[in-house]
């Protein structure tokens, strides 16, 4: 089993992903990645996540990763 991931977001990264996750003419797929995060940093597991969204687990954390690597630039 895959060790948990979990990030850590700043109040600000916390509030612009918010605000994303619910911006008209903001395309789906970057939506579910800054809800994804959110998920993730509220303490929300990877299979947990990967379940609300009906996709399978590697898809949530290479978002995850995408978010280690690139910040809010991985969107």
């Amino acid at each position: 089993m895959p060790a948990p991931i979990r990030l850590v977001l700043t109040e600000s990264e916390d509030c612009t992903l918010s605000e994303l996750r619910v911006a008209n003419g903001v395309p789906q797929r970057t939506r579910e990645r800054a809800h994804r995060w959110r998920l993730n940093a509220q303490g929300w597991t990877v299979p947990a996540i990967a379940e609300i969204f009906t996709c399978h687990e590697h898809t949530v954390r290479a978002t995850i990763r995408r978010w280690q690597a690139k910040g809010l630039g991985g969107l």
